[in-house]
């Protein structure tokens, strides 16, 4: 796969990056010594790929039921002029981990988790309320099977 404004250097350190992210008080400074580059360039070229959107985001991604969370699967029937409000409403909240559209009738689909279902359902009437979507479906998981999407550059 080739991706536009990338280097050979920006592959090494997003496929360096993607998994077991170094947990230390430098951690470009870490993938730097493994790539034989500096720590400054690794932060540079990370800025660079989050400003370009290569890089969406840097964090962590936990187990919600390790951790006493409920996680849910929600999907909006959402009108093509409605889109950018709903989500920009649905973002708000700290619980939705994923907001996305799909090319189906219920065209914005987003995870949510949060303490309890309860919860959830409050944020989700919350929601409907702000927006004028006349349906969110809660699709909450009843077994959760987690892969790990490792992309190699």
């Amino acid at each position: 796969m080739t991706v536009p404004n990338m280097d050979d250097t920006d592959r090494a350190i997003l496929n360096r990056i993607q998994s077991n992210f170094p947990i230390t008080s430098r951690p470009y400074l870490e993938v730097a010594e493994e790539l034989s580059l500096g720590e400054n360039d690794v932060i540079d070229r990370v800025r660079h790929l989050r400003k370009t959107g290569i890089i969406r985001r840097i964090g962590a991604n936990f187990a919600p039921g390790r951790l006493g969370f409920i996680s849910t699967l929600c999907a909006a029937r959402v009108a093509k002029d409605e889109v950018a409000l709903f989500t920009e409403v649905v973002n708000r909240y700290p619980g939705v981990t994923h907001n996305y559209r799909r090319d189906h009738e219920f065209n914005i689909w987003f995870t949510f988790i949060a303490e309890t279902m309860e919860q959830i359902e409050a944020y989700l009437e919350e929601i409907i309320q702000e927006t004028g979507v006349k349906e969110i479906l809660n699709l909450p998981a009843t077994k959760v099977y987690k892969i790990n999407a490792q992309f190699d550059l």
